[in-house]
């Protein structure tokens, strides 16, 4: 029972490997408060909740004013301090679809700058920035499952390893005792052949014995 649920196991860390590129591109989307330049990519190996909460521990590394998500699934990061981009904060909009088939999570983030929406025309230097931001949450969001796979993995690698070593050690000392057997085999038909041998004198002294026993007998009755 136990080599059979360590199968199922092991068959529920696999799964088909495919080149997962993560790509940022520029598109109109439309939020709760209207339509605006957002930046656009795709996060992998996770539910829209999962992505959700880890947008908002994203947005809370930077300083903000508050982070809010509305019940339709938007999130909104009010007054957000970019350091790079100088002391004037922006909001965030942020919204997600799922698509559960395939567990991926599309994210969509609009940044407000204050009268104008981020886009690569309207700002090429701050769009570069924000683009490295929004690919590089969507690289590492997409990476922690599959680093918590490989830790499962290496724990289970790990085990099976062990066991593999305690049947090795296992064989080694069966195969030892097997010699050790067989030396005391060769010695036992050593000494039985030695026996037999000194069995076979030993009964012939016997008989030799036996008869100079009844030879003296015979001149004890002799005598009248």
């Amino acid at each position: 029972m136990k080599k059979v649920l360590l199968t199922v196991f092991v068959s529920g860390l696999f799964f088909t490997a495919h080149s997962q590129s993560i790509n940022v591109t520029e598109q109109n989307v439309l939020f709760l408060n209207g339509q605006h330049p957002a930046l656009v990519t795709m996060v992998y190996n996770n539910s829209m909740s999962d992505v959700m909460e880890k947008w908002k521990s994203f947005l809370k590394s930077y300083k903000n004013e508050k982070i809010k998500a509305d019940k339709s699934g938007e999130i909104f990061g009010d007054n957000v301090q970019i350091k790079d981009w100088g002391n004037n904060p922006v909001d965030i909009y942020a919204r997600f679809e799922e698509n559960k088939a395939d567990q991926s999570v599309k994210v969509m983030a609009a940044f407000d700058l204050g009268g104008a929406y981020l886009s690569s025309a309207g700002d090429a230097a701050k769009y570069s920035s924000a683009e490295g931001m929004i690919k590089n949450f969507a690289i590492e969001t997409t990476k922690g499952p599959l680093a918590d796979k490989k830790k499962e993995a290496e724990k289970l690698l790990s085990r099976m390893e062990s066991d593999r070593d305690s049947q090795e050690k296992n064989i080694k000392s069966l195969k030892s005792d097997i010699e050790s057997y067989k030396d005391k085999i060769s010695k036992a038909e050593k000494d039985i052949e030695k026996g037999e041998a000194e069995l076979s004198k030993k009964k012939s002294e016997i008989e030799t014995q036996r008869t100079n026993v009844q030879l003296i007998n015979s001149q004890i009755e002799a005598v009248k």
